[in-house]
């Protein structure tokens, strides 16, 4: 709720501070005294139309700061959040100036923010009923939202069912478009990848092959070359059998232990030596054997030689493709394999979307009928109540009805579009509220129908401008019972020329100018049960102290206090 509002060079106000009480607070004062300022401020705070002539004649700038406590979890207290603001505890401090060139600023819990945030909050802070501001409930989402709740829990119910099934036909929706979408793009890809993978399978590489087969190819390559380097080597270690004089390595090893044997008994050191030979005589003719061996296994085989060079060819052609070795070729395919698994699989997966997509377009039917049926219910109780309403203010002709406009597509809320429509009188069609009355009568239409849906759209402060605008008598007395049965679900602020209406007040306000004509802070005062008194006195008969204005007034602070207890 408004705690305290402070309105500086606004109109006629200079500097005056409005304390705010739960419960209905009605604000007084003589004509042009400045009344409808407080309206106009409360407009700027929750983001109206910055309006630079409205700024006092003599004033820089207009500000209003209002101070409310509101929820620290909720709504309100995540934007606030979000725009970078802080709340006191569970207070709330908003600003708003406007300078006489036209610039416009705000803050919100201590930083600055877009106009549009407080708007924003707004909508779930405040309703505004004037005649030159928005209202809250011509907005058709919010007809409809108010119309919602004002049908209760059956169509909550139902609203649940059905906003969860909307949700998944979003999102099956959207897999569907997209897969469609890139139908042709994951068809040219799986041809793609199914052409390699088939490739690669009917070359059957092994891992590792294209490293052997490159030593093979060098092996079979030079051939003759190996063959005759091994027999050279081995000739070299153990003689030419076909020579004379053998001179190879083995026999002068030989030659040498033989002489070093005969004598290593007279020196150790020469013994060692002597074994290490020994050693190499073994190792030596090791080699020798290796040699012969790998001399005789050694042949050229032209055939082999083109089939390993061939197959080194059809490798490396994969390689280009796919990887820079036979192990990474192998591990493209196995990856291309998982891809084309799951590409072909979409097929399938289509298919099941395309089956719930129509199961759940046909459970959304479903649900779109009961919202209707729930809401053409609910419209007829809610046009009747709202008429009957009006019957009491002062508009016994007036007709009110809500229009429902089914429409083919599925929305958040199903398939309705809502709007209220007023008949001023029988010859009048059934038009928008905002074209159907005139600002007073709107005022009262806006009255009627945020009575009917008190509770049902749950809105912390409403503020009423001109709600009497063009009454009197039993009619502004009916007025004035219904802003206090709104006053006991909300808080209710409303600017009244009426007694009949300010009788019924929690609170009351009055507005007075100084001599200079303007409205200082001693300005707005709270009255008391003596000062209720002699201000309705004053509205009743324009004589404060008038002993017959005195009488009726009590009459009527009695009648109210009675009919707000009963």
């Amino acid at each position: 709720m408004l705690e305290e509002v402070r309105i500086r060079g606004l109109g006629v106000i200079d500097d005056a501070v409005l304390e705010l009480s739960p419960g209905l607070t009605v604000v007084t004062g003589e004509t042009g005294a400045g009344k409808t300022m407080v309206v106009t401020g409360l407009g700027l705070l929750f983001g109206g139309r910055a309006d630079p002539q409205r700024v006092r004649p003599g004033s820089d700038r207009a500000s209003v700061e209002g101070r409310l406590t509101v929820p620290t979890r909720g709504r309100v207290a995540d934007r606030v959040a979000e725009a970078g603001g802080e709340l006191d505890e569970d207070v709330l401090i908003l600003t708003r100036t406007v300078s006489a060139e036209g610039r416009s600023r705000a803050t919100l819990g201590g930083r600055s923010a877009p106009v549009s945030v407080l708007s924003y909050l707004a909508d779930d802070l405040i309703a505004v009923h004037g005649q030159s501001d928005q209202h809250r409930l011509l907005r058709p989402e919010r007809q409809r939202a108010a119309l919602d709740r004002y049908a209760g829990e059956p169509l909550a119910r139902a609203l649940r069912s059905y906003t969860g099934a909307y949700r998944r036909h979003r999102e099956v929706t959207a897999s569907l478009e997209e897969l469609t979408a890139q139908a042709r793009e994951r068809a040219q890809e799986a041809d793609l990848l199914r052409f390699g993978v088939e490739e690669i399978a009917a070359a059957e590489p092994v891992s590792g092959e294209d490293a052997e087969l490159l030593a093979e190819e060098s092996r079979l390559a030079h051939a003759d070359s190996l063959r005759m380097a091994a027999t050279t080597a081995h000739e070299a270690l153990t003689g030419d059998p076909a020579a004379e004089v053998q001179a190879d390595v083995v026999g002068l090893l030989a030659a040498a232990r033989q002489a070093l044997t005969a004598v290593r008994e007279h020196d150790t050191s020469l013994a060692a030596v002597t074994d290490r030979l020994d050693e190499a005589s073994y190792v030596i003719s090791d080699a020798a054997t290796e040699l012969a061996s790998y001399a005789e296994s050694v042949e050229a085989d032209p055939a082999r030689l083109a089939a390993v060079q061939e197959r080194r060819a059809q490798l490396a052609q994969l390689s280009r493709k796919y990887g820079e070795t036979t192990d990474d070729v192998l591990a493209w395919a196995e990856d291309a394999a998982k891809r084309l698994a799951e590409l072909e699989g979409d097929d399938e997966r289509i298919e099941g979307l395309h089956a719930e997509e129509a199961e759940l377009r046909e459970q959304l039917t479903g649900l779109a009928d009961e919202l209707t049926e729930l809401r053409g219910r609910a419209s007829e109780d809610f046009g009747a109540a709202v008429t009957e309403e009006l019957t009491a203010l002062a508009m016994p002709h007036a007709r009110v009805s809500v229009k429902l406009t089914t429409g083919e597509d599925f929305g958040p809320h199903g398939r309705d579009d809502v709007e209220v429509l007023l008949a001023p009188h029988p010859s009048a069609p059934p038009l928008p509220l905002n074209k159907g009355a005139s600002g007073g009568e709107l005022s009262r239409v806006m009255l009627a129908i945020e009575v009917v849906f008190a509770g049902a759209d749950p809105v912390p402060t409403f503020v009423f401008d001109e709600v009497d605008a063009g009454v009197g008598g039993k009619a502004a007395v009916e007025i004035g019972r219904r802003l206090a049965r709104l006053a006991r679900s909300s808080q209710v602020i409303v600017v009244t020329h009426l007694p009949q209406v300010a009788a019924f007040a929690d609170a009351h306000l009055v507005v007075e100018k100084s001599s200079e004509g303007i409205v200082t802070e001693s300005g707005v005062t709270r009255q008391d049960r003596d000062g209720r008194t002699r201000e309705l006195s004053r509205m009743l008969a324009g004589l404060e102290d008038s002993e017959l204005g005195r009488a009726h007034a009590e009459e009527l602070l009695t009648i109210a206090s009675a009919d707000r207890e009963a």
